[in-house]
């Protein structure tokens, strides 16, 4: 199977530096990506075969960490059937579909760096004597579908239908494009420009703006009509006369042609200040403060992440409270979904409009270990908390900022998880040669993007441990785009097809559901008369590691590691485990 890896890259600021990295046992799909990220942390490989990586210092000790298959799930194929990625994935196409790309192995990969990172600064900090790290698959599957999984499990149904329908859109002259926007005025006065019907406007907002939490959007086939004929310059001038943003779909070619070499996240130490003190018990990140300003998924989910190994998280919410808690379905009336991502954390209403709410928050800063936050471009700089103003109180800060783009193209669109993958060719790296190359409605990107921002910051915050010094720490969903697409693209900068063969990780009906097979494994015999159980029992006679599809999430409610937190919402397992 295709493995997830990054290029060789030049390197930023090491928190690893000086040590050793030795890789043992057989490869796995994630190793490529571990071992990349480790050397580009500043470790030195003393040889790696794969399987289990020990990292190993003076001044650290040794820390192992190794991913886990499942005995069912044994393969990326099968863990994105048996979590639930295939379902969600195929939700726009109305039967599961797996991503072509190897994304339980990047997220799986990722987990593990955070990992060796959280058991290194643990033993740095006498935190704790952790030695070993395992990470399990089909966990970080289950991660990276939690918000999904916890709507399934509401005490109410969803908000937006769910039916098979969504982006991309195909202009008069063939051009296939992304649309954005976050305001219904603006949506409102595209569709009026393309004089499309009001009643079709009027329906097609919710379903649109509900895609990010379904991973759907059956609005009305009338819309995509409206596009069909226009053409791809008027299709523009509506945007931009009504604030909307459209991207064409990219390929990896072409994204291939353009890449700069960039890592997936960037640290940049400053003045050593920093002191380091003892840890209380209770997880590697014991004992810090986390504040969090983020919005909809990336940094949400990367703070969710730091709170997972042991921080204290603190949500900066607007006055009257985050809006999402009331975003449907509820568990004892907060949205589900927002649980997913937010519960256990402590929240403080903070106007950043008001001077002294913001000289507040500084105040605030000067107390904690990691300012959290992804906001849009220049607006921390526009408040006067950007890391040069919260510096000046807490010069021990880590500060984290989790963007679209990172600033590193020119004329980028805005800087959203399906404007990001419409951009760097993710349409079609996710989707094999026989299909039309769209982005997935599943979000990818935010996701994938927020495990890099929490690996960034364990990062700095070792290499404050180990150098006294604060750290400016910038990672992207442009970076998440390029890890997940890493082969694909490489494949294009080589002239090669960059994408799957047909039908590549299309699950197979049975006459009840669906089965997966592992990656390349060979089809022996139709199978769609045979009901899911006896199908998958001639399979296994034959050798055959097959699984079912999970098509429904709410079946992981009745069986399998998913409990139930507080306010009854499903909560997913945490993905490490630390000996």
């Amino acid at each position: 199977m295709a493995t997830p890896a990054t290029p060789a890259i030049a390197r930023t600021a090491g928190p690893l530096d000086g040590l050793r990295f030795e890789g043992s046992g057989p490869p796995g799909a994630a190793d490529p990506l571990v071992a990349e990220h480790l050397r580009l942390l500043g470790a030195r490989p003393d040889g790696t075969s794969g399987g289990r990586f020990t990292v190993t210092g003076r001044e650290v000790g040794e820390v192992s960490a190794g991913t886990l298959w499942g005995e069912a799930a044994t393969d990326e194929a099968t863990v994105q059937a048996a979590t639930g990625i295939m379902a969600v994935h195929g939700r726009r196409d109305g039967t599961p579909r797996g991503l072509a790309v190897d994304y339980a192995a990047t997220a799986t990969g990722v987990l593990a760096v955070q990992g060796l990172l959280a058991g290194l600064l643990a033993r740095a900090r006498g935190a704790g004597d952790v030695t070993r790290v395992e990470v399990s698959a089909e966990r970080a599957g289950l991660l990276t579908v939690s918000q999904y999984l916890a709507a399934a499990g509401a005490e109410e149904g969803e908000a937006a239908e769910l039916a098979p329908g969504g982006p991309p859109f195909t202009s008069a002259d063939g051009t296939v494009f992304e649309l954005e926007t976050l305001d219904p005025a603006a949506w409102a006065a595209f569709w009026r420009a393309l004089e499309a019907p009001e009643e079709a406007i009027r329906r097609g907002w919710r379903p649109f703006q509900f895609r990010y939490a379904t991973a759907c959007a059956p609005f009305p086939k009338v819309l995509h009509e409206a596009v069909r004929a226009s053409s791809w310059e008027r299709i523009r001038q509506a945007a931009g006369s009504s604030g909307a943003g459209v991207c064409p779909l990219g390929s990896l070619a072409g994204r291939a042609s353009e890449y700069d070499g960039a890592a997936p996240w960037e640290l940049a130490p400053h003045d050593a200040t920093y002191v380091p003190r003892g840890a209380p018990d209770g997880g590697p990140l014991a004992g810090f403060t986390v504040l969090e300003a983020g919005r909809r998924i990336q940094a949400p989910l990367a703070a969710h992440v730091l709170g997972l190994l042991g921080a204290e998280v603190i949500r900066i919410e607007p006055p009257g409270g985050d809006p999402l808690r009331g975003m449907p379905p509820a568990c004892s009336g907060i949205s589900a979904r927002w649980l997913a991502l937010n519960r256990g954390k402590k929240a403080v209403e903070v106007d950043i409009k008001s001077p002294s709410d913001r000289e507040r928050l500084r105040e605030m800063a000067a107390g904690a270990d990691v300012f959290l936050h992804n906001w849009a471009p220049g607006k921390a700089a526009q408040l006067g908390l950007d890391h040069e103003d919260l510096a000046v109180a807490n010069p021990a800060l880590v500060y984290a900022y989790t963007s679209g783009w990172a600033d590193r193209l020119p004329d980028a669109p805005m800087g959203t998880d399906f404007m990001v993958q419409a951009r760097t060719g993710v349409g079609e790296a996710v989707r094999p040669a026989d299909e039309a190359p769209a982005p997935s409605l599943m979000t990818l990107l935010d996701v994938l993007g927020g495990l890099l921002g929490a690996e960034a910051v364990l990062a700095g915050l070792l290499l404050r441990e180990r150098t006294g010094a604060g750290v400016r720490v910038d990672s992207s969903l442009l970076g998440a785009a390029d890890v997940l697409t890493a082969p694909a693209r490489a494949r294009a900068a080589q002239g090669l097809d960059p994408r799957q063969p047909a039908g590549f990780r299309r699950p197979l009906r049975t006459a009840d559901g669906w089965i997966a097979l592992p990656d390349h494994a060979a089809i022996p015999y139709d199978m769609s008369d045979l009901p899911t159980d006896q199908a998958l029992e001639r399979l296994h006679d034959r050798g055959l590691p097959a699984v079912p599809v999970v098509t429904d999430l709410a079946d992981f409610l009745s069986a399998g590691p998913i409990s139930r937190d507080a306010h009854g919402a499903p909560a997913v397992p945490t993905p490490w485990s630390f000996a």
